[in-house]
């Protein structure tokens, strides 16, 4: 079962499902095309969380593709139940980086 984080709604697990299937797409391709029943704005915004949180990668012009960690979240292989945004992410990582060697 996959482990979706706080953050996540069902549409999001459809929105990377058809990404994957069909290589890359855009919030219009999956309204008109896909089986995601909900407004063109609300897709789009839902891309742009999944791409703050490393599961997508936007491409321009409103398209994106999944990445590994989206892919791995497909897989059951990842846990986005605590799951920062990528900004977020480094952010934290520099901190702690910038930690450790002060404790050196």
């Amino acid at each position: 079962m996959r482990k979706s984080g706080k953050w996540m709604t069902i549409v999001d697990d459809r929105v990377l499902e058809y990404i994957r299937e069909e290589g890359h797409g855009s919030p219009t391709e999956m309204k008109e095309n896909g089986p995601i029943r909900y407004s063109r704005q609300y897709i789009a915004e839902r891309c742009r969380k999944l791409a703050d949180h490393g599961l997508l990668k936007p491409v321009g012009n409103g398209v994106y593709t999944i990445t590994e960690r989206g892919e791995a979240y497909l897989d059951e292989e990842l846990d986005t139940h605590e799951d920062a945004p990528e900004q977020e992410l480094d952010e934290q990582g520099d901190e702690n980086g910038a930690h450790s060697e002060s404790n050196s």
